[in-house]
């Protein structure tokens, strides 16, 4: 059994591997009108990603001892969306679709490193293998 400790160790893990985008990042495309237009309104004048967004930049920009129980709800919340999102990806080019913006919107643009398995290495776990593996390689040739 883990601690909850643990279990808030790997939300912001698993969240920090979904959330792609930097706070800077996601702060500019959130004042772009494609945003905007992007997501499910819910009845209001803002989309729930685009909301999430917002919280998301918040999440960011805290310290990991600073996290509250909401906040990794929330954080768990946005790994769930992305993971189901990328599951969904249409074929062809995705650069200019409402798909990609309603997933920027909540912090991960799929044109960036691709997402990690659930359960598995984080994504700086996996660039550092693969680093260590070119390093390698080039001391073979």
């Amino acid at each position: 059994m883990s601690s909850r400790r643990d279990d808030g160790h790997d939300t912001v893990r698993e969240f920090r591997d979904a959330v792609n985008m930097n706070p800077g990042e996601l702060d500019r495309w959130l004042a772009t009108d494609d945003s905007k237009a992007a997501g499910w309104r819910r009845g209001r004048a803002e989309s729930v990603g685009h909301e999430s967004g917002r919280r998301i930049i918040d999440l960011l920009r805290k310290r990991t001892n600073q996290f509250t129980d909401r906040d990794f709800a929330h954080m768990r919340k946005v790994v769930g969306y992305v993971r189901r999102h990328m599951a969904q990806r249409p074929s062809g080019d995705v650069r200019n679709t409402r798909w990609r913006y309603s997933l920027m919107n909540w912090g991960h643009d799929p044109l960036k490193e691709p997402l990690p398995p659930p359960g598995g290495p984080s994504r700086k776990a996996l660039q550092r293998r693969q680093a260590a593996r070119s390093e390698r390689n080039q001391r073979r040739s």
